[in-house]
């Protein structure tokens, strides 16, 4: 049965709004996959943060016009067929990694490309982010990245202390002895 006009408006102000609350928006072809794999796939995206939504083109289009950051991509994007979004809200790269895993298990499943940042994404750039490592592990190796010289000069510092030490330790012992 066809929507109609305002089930059409509601859809589109449903995509306005997870495109606005969305750090990615990822598309994929979905014609292959099984309804279990579907569903399969809605679970894990879940666990991520992310939502799984399956659009007509013409109101993705319009809902992305409607959205100002985002306005101006809909010429960028030709998609042929069927289209399903993710909506990651979460960390940037935790719903690329999921699809990534997801296109390993499954031949004929296929991210068809994305937006990050307001910019239009190839799958390839999809599949390259999914490669980098979570925010967290990206803090973290900063952080130790700039910790190390300090830790280092600090080990310096030290060591001058430390020798000292020894040193006034040996004399001790030998004028005890």
């Amino acid at each position: 049965m066809a929507k109609t006009r305002k089930q059409k408006a509601k859809s589109v102000e449903a995509l306005e709004e997870n495109l606005s609350k969305a750090k990615t928006v990822i598309f994929f072809d979905f014609t292959h996959l099984t309804v279990n794999a579907m569903q399969d796939l809605r679970k894990r995206l879940q666990k991520d943060d992310a939502v799984l939504q399956v659009v007509k083109k013409t109101l993705f289009h319009l809902a992305l016009g409607k959205n100002k950051d985002l306005a101006g991509l809909e010429e960028e994007i030709k998609v042929s067929g069927p289209l399903a979004l993710t909506f990651g809200r979460g960390d940037e790269s935790a719903a690329p990694k999921t699809l990534a895993k997801f296109q390993k298990e499954h031949k004929d499943f296929m991210i068809l490309g994305g937006i990050l940042g307001g910019k239009f994404l190839a799958g390839e750039r999809v599949l390259a982010l999914a490669k980098l490592p979570s925010l967290e592990a990206m803090r973290g190796q900063t952080v130790g990245t700039i910790a190390a010289p300090l830790s280092g000069f600090a080990n310096v510092l030290a060591c001058n202390i430390r020798n000292l030490i020894y040193v006034l330790k040996n004399i001790s012992e030998k004028s005890v002895a």
